[in-house]
């Protein structure tokens, strides 16, 4: 039979699919066909009665996010002689995740050539954390759907090595990456892979001061693969490469981070890293913590003056 008897033409929102020479006890099982996120089948099916079934496509997709649909369905004869239409009643926010959520028995079938017209009111997801399911077609949620799209995307070429261009060594362990993706978010980068240095020339980059641990922390966070636990567990390390290869969103991430949990055992260290990387904020955070209002610290005044190397403290923080 033709490939044009399985094709269900589209346009937004709409699907049509023309059923031809369709004998009785028959089967018929449309190509996929694309509305919203998903790829979408229609079936027919000849018996007793006619059966309509419209259901998406199984994939990863389709389990993880399956489609709540609203929907107008109708057959619509194409005979010269017998032309008629039979309308299913409104479906409203019907989750479809099998091809048995949605059957349609026609009673009254009125035989030959027939057209299958579906048009798309809505389609909504539920949110994986629970909540109600919003429309795919709000700008809002196209948008953020296209950027975790991308994300993820991002992510799976940094951690399957997909057609990788330049090693990154670290002090124990080598991360392919790619230079397009490092040199879009650093300028540094960017310098390196532009002029005939030696990073473009040998397509590698030693950052000899972080562990394979820490540089992959750093990799994932340029990549948009953000891991908090890594975070946390690298602050300091990635603060160093944020400065370094000026990343200054990381670097403000990291700034913000280390001025929320400052304690006695760690302040002298936070004061010695807010000067060394210019962190104003990170400074006046640990002289706040131990001085009551209004009244400086002497001992952290001292030691901000043997940090800083500045006159008074006060001018600094």
């Amino acid at each position: 039979m033709n490939d044009s008897a399985y094709r269900v033409e589209t346009a937004p929102r709409l699907a049509q699919w023309r059923v031809d020479a369709f004998s009785s006890a028959s089967y018929r099982k449309s190509d996929p066909f694309r509305i919203g996120l998903w790829n979408w089948h229609l079936t027919v099916e000849r018996n007793k009665h006619l059966l309509v079934k419209l259901y998406p496509e199984v994939s990863n997709l389709t389990r993880e996010k399956p489609p709540i649909a609203s929907f107008v369905i109708k057959l619509v004869s194409t005979s010269s002689t017998n032309r008629k239409t039979i309308v299913h009643p409104v479906i409203f926010d019907k989750q479809l995740k099998s091809n048995d959520d949605f059957v349609w028995a026609v009673e009254n079938f009125f035989g030959g050539r027939f057209i299958i017209d579906v048009e798309f009111l809505d389609l909504k997801i539920a949110p994986p954390s629970g909540g109600e399911p919003s429309s795919i077609w709000n700008s809002y949620n196209i948008e953020k759907h296209s950027a975790a799209t991308a994300l993820t995307c991002f992510s799976r070429m940094l951690s399957e090595g997909i057609h990788t261009d330049i090693i990154i060594n670290a002090t124990d362990g080598s991360i392919g990456a790619h230079r397009a993706v490092l040199a879009t978010r650093s300028p540094v980068f960017q310098s390196m892979f532009s002029h005939n240095l030696k990073e473009k020339e040998l397509s590698a980059v030693n950052i000899s001061d972080m562990s394979f641990e820490a540089c992959q922390a750093f990799l994932n966070y340029i990549y948009g693969d953000f891991k908090a636990d890594e975070f946390l567990t690298h602050r300091l390390a990635l603060l160093r490469a944020a400065d370094k290869y000026d990343i200054s969103d990381l670097k403000e991430a990291c700034h913000e981070s280390l001025s929320e949990d400052i304690d006695t055992k760690n302040v002298l260290e936070r004061l010695q890293t807010a000067h060394l990387y210019r962190l104003p904020r990170l400074k006046s955070s640990c002289m706040r913590r131990f001085s009551p209002p209004g009244k400086l610290n002497t001992k952290f005044e001292f030691v901000c003056v043997c940090v800083c190397d500045c006159v008074s403290c006060v001018g600094c923080c």
